[in-house]
C-alpha cells in the first residue's frame, strides 16, 4: 500500500509499505482523513526518525474490528494515538498523557506504531472510538487537535471576564482562542509573527485582536492596553521569544500556560514569573474524558470545525503542504490527507 514516510530533513518519500495485519488484537482501518500536526513538523524539521509514517490524527473505517466485540467491519472510528502502560500511578488516576509509554509508542509517532499517512493502519483496541455518523469524516479527523486546545483551556481556569492572550495562530492556537471565548473570556486576542495567520484569526471569530509579534513594541503596547496584562496567556509555539513574551504579558499574579512543544531548549527570564508570583503550568495532549468530550461537541453542534480546514490534499502533496503550513506567510492552520485522492 502506498504511504507517506520521513525519509530527511524536511523531506518526504512515497513509499510502498506492506498492509497492516491483525496480530494481537488491533482494530485495522483503511484510513479516510488524517490532519498533518505542528508536533509532526517538528519530526519533519529534524527529519528524524528516518522511515516514520506520521499522521495521529485520524478518521477511518473498520476492516477488521480485531478484539472489539463493540465494532463491526464498516463502523467509522478515531482513536487516542497515545499507548499508555494502563498500570502506572498516571494511568490509574486518570492522567495517561503522563505514562512515560504513551509518547514511546505513541501512533503516528514512533516507528512501531505508523501513523494515519498510509492507506491503512492498525491501531492499539481499547485507544479507538466509534463516532457518531452526523460527524463529517473531516470533523472527525479534527477531534485530537481539538482535545489539545480543550485540554490547555480547562488547565487555564478561566473566569468570566478574563482577558486572554494566545500566542500563535497555529491550529492549536486557534481552538484555544474558540474555547476561551466559550469560557467567558471577555477578550480574546491572538499574537502571531504571521500577519495572514493572525488576521485570520479575527476573521475566523475566535479571536477580538491580532498582534505582530514581529513588532518591536508589542508587549509594551499590550501591557498599556490591558493595564498592566492578562489574566490569562496561552503559549502554542514553544519557541524562547514566544515563551518570553508570554511571561512578560501577564499581569502579577496571573497564569502563562505552556503548550507549544520544543525540542531544543528553551531560554527564558525567569525573572518575571519570581518577580511577579506566576503560574506557569504545561499542557501536553489530553485526557480521555476531553478528547470525548470533543466528539459529544461536535455531534451536538456546538462547535463548527470545519472552518479551520483549509484544504484537503492526497498523498503526493503531503511535502507541498508541510512547506505551506510553514512558509511564515499563507495563512493556511489546518490541512487534511486524504490517502486515497
Amino acid at each position: 500500500m502506498k504511504s507517506v514516510a520521513l525519509k530527511g530533513v524536511k523531506q518526504f518519500e512515497i513509499k510502498d509499505v506492506e498492509e497492516p495485519k491483525q496480530e494481537s488484537g488491533e482494530v485495522i482501518i483503511d484510513v479516510l482523513k488524517c490532519g498533518i500536526c505542528g508536533s509532526d513538523i517538528h519530526y519533519w524539521d529534524a527529519g528524524e526518525p528516518k522511515g516514520l509514517i506520521m499522521g495521529h490524527e485520524y478518521c477511518g473505517k473498520v476492516l477488521d474490528p480485531g478484539s472489539r466485540e463493540d465494532l463491526k467491519v464498516g463502523d467509522r472510528v478515531t482513536a487516542l494515538p497515545i499507548s499508555p502502560c494502563l498500570k502506572c500511578s498516571a494511568c490509574r488516576t486518570g492522567n495517561p498523557q503522563y505514562c512515560k509509554d504513551t509518547w514511546t509508542y505513541a501512533t503516528g509517532l514512533s516507528l512501531t506504531n505508523p501513523g494515519g499517512l498510509a492507506e491503512k493502519m492498525k491501531i492499539r483496541p481499547d485507544m479507538v472510538i466509534k463516532v457518531p455518523d452526523n460527524i463529517t469524516d473531516e470533523e472527525v479527523a479534527m477531534v485530537e487537535p481539538t482535545a489539545v486546545g480543550l485540554h490547555a483551556i480547562h488547565l487555564a481556569d478561566i473566569k468570566v471576564g478574563d482577558k486572554v492572550l494566545v500566542i500563535g495562530g497555529g491550529i492549536i492556537g486557534l481552538v484555544s482562542a474558540m474555547f476561551a471565548k466559550m469560557e467567558g473570556a471577555r477578550f480574546v486576542g491572538v499574537s502571531e509573527t504571521n500577519e495572514a495567520r493572525g488576521k485570520k484569526a479575527m476573521r475566523l471569530g475566535v479571536a477580538d485582536a491580532f498582534y505582530d509579534a514581529k513588532k518591536e513594541t508589542m508587549i509594551q503596547e499590550l501591557l498599556e492596553e490591558t493595564d498592566g496584562g492578562f489574566d490569562i496567556v496561552i503559549e502554542c509555539c514553544g519557541n524562547s521569544p514566544a515563551v518570553s513574551s508570554a511571561l512578560s504579558v501577564v499581569k502579577p499574579g496571573g497564569k502563562v500556560i505552556l503548550v507549544g512543544v520544543s525540542l531544543n531548549p528553551v531560554t527564558i527570564p525567569t525573572v518575571a514569573a519570581v518577580m511577579h508570583e506566576l503560574t506557569v503550568q504545561g499542557a501536553i495532549a489530553y485526557t480521555k474524558e476531553e478528547f470525548q468530550t470533543c466528539i459529544d461537541l461536535m455531534s451536538e453542534k456546538k462547535i463548527e470545525m470545519l472552518k479551520f480546514v483549509d484544504d484537503i490534499v492526497g498523498l503526493k502533496d503531503v511535502q507541498k503542504s508541510y512547506e505551506r503550513l510553514t512558509s511564515g506567510v499563507d495563512d493556511a492552520v489546518k490541512i487534511l490527507v486524504d490517502p486515497k485522492k
